[in-house]
């Protein structure tokens, strides 16, 4: 069955310029798929006029009049931009003329946006962001919430393992994915209150928890999904990417530091190229707003075509393979998870 993708062709740093090039190169690779490009008829017509691709036929604009700036307030993107193209690409997706919406765009707006338009999954009370990083073996690992919720319960923790397990079920045909909880050690004394309600609850859920793992875990490759709130999921997402990039940058620098070394990097060329490819951010782009009813993929906004190209290739296997479907499976057979005592209390006051 064809898989109609809408993308926010403004979104990010550089708007129809790249995301117009990488869709299409999405289509030439990908002969079951749609793009549906949503964005302003200026902007969009002359990119489109200066590209060539067989694949043209299999892309369609649908207009908008209004762009979310990248640091523009959610709630005023929410409340006052309706016929902003990132708007209309998630209304797509409501209206299933789209299986799926792809952006660069703000995050913070797209998240409110696709919360308000779409909605939570039966079971779920927060979507999350889920994203994948690379490991030392050549796999990758899912880790989840990477920023949408700073503050979490152990409910909502629980809640997001079984929405990872389902994306990695999808998209790795793994069917009993294991489980880590990030904490600051493995043992299960360790940790605050959170993180030890969690792993009981996560002990009791059927899941296949591991049990506590720690940050070195994750690029070990020690479990197929990572769980933690989204405060510090997003420091480690912006740690690991801001490393990677330092040590190619710091790699770089030696070799052109004097004659002899850029005589030597022509040998090391392969090897140096080999690592760039492994640790490359952009081959991993595209972080997953889930839980939603619709699959929607967050791009990075500083994204080159090559990664945005990517974030469509993972929404595009996400609605092809049923994601959705298999959350509201998994959370259909989960158990009830009855909160801590003193929790409803505590989230009364918090939401005062």
């Amino acid at each position: 069955m064809p898989v109609t993708v809408a993308v926010d062709a403004m979104g990010g740093d550089h708007g129809p310029s790249v995301t117009l090039p990488a869709a299409l190169k999405f289509l030439e690779e990908t002969p079951d798929a749609r793009v549906i490009a949503v964005g302003q008829e200026g902007p969009l017509k002359a990119v489109l006029a200066r590209l060539k691709s067989p694949a043209l036929d299999r892309l369609t604009v649908n207009l908008a009049s209004e762009v979310v700036a990248m640091h523009e307030p959610p709630a005023d993107a929410l409340r006052k931009k309706k016929d902003s193209s990132m708007r209309v690409a998630i209304n797509l997706v409501k209206d299933e003329v789209a299986q799926a919406c792809v952006s660069a765009g703000n995050t913070g707006a797209l998240m409110a946006i696709s919360r308000f338009v779409l909605k939570t999954l039966p079971g779920i009370d927060r979507p999350a962001i889920a994203g994948q990083l690379p490991t030392r073996e050549g796999g990758v690992v899912t880790v989840l919430d990477l920023g949408a919720n700073v503050n979490c319960s152990p409910e909502q923790l629980v809640q997001f393992a079984v929405m990872g397990t389902a994306l990695v079920a999808a998209m790795d045909g793994i069917e009993r994915p294991t489980i880590g909880l990030l904490n600051v050690g493995e043992e299960d004394i360790k940790g605050n209150e959170l993180a030890k309600r969690t792993a009981e609850l996560l002990r009791a859920s059927g899941l296949n928890f591991h049990g506590n793992v720690e940050g070195n875990d994750i690029f070990k490759g020690t479990t197929d999904v990572v769980i933690c709130d989204g405060f510090v999921g997003n420091v480690t997402l912006k740690a690991s990417e801001g490393l990677a990039t330092m040590l190619y940058e710091m790699l770089k620098a030696e070799f052109t530091r004097s004659p002899l070394a850029r005589a030597m990097a022509l040998f090391a060329y392969p090897v140096l190229r080999a690592f760039k490819r492994r640790v490359d951010p952009r081959r991993h782009n595209g972080a997953t707003l889930i839980g939603l009813k619709g699959v929607v993929v967050k791009s990075h906004g500083s994204a080159d075509a090559l990664a945005f190209q990517h974030a469509l290739r993972k929404a595009y296997k996400e609605a092809a393979h049923g994601m959705l479907d298999k959350i509201a499976q998994r959370m259909a057979v989960m158990p009830a998870l009855a909160p801590a005592p003193g929790a409803a209390a505590e989230a009364a006051v918090s939401n005062a």
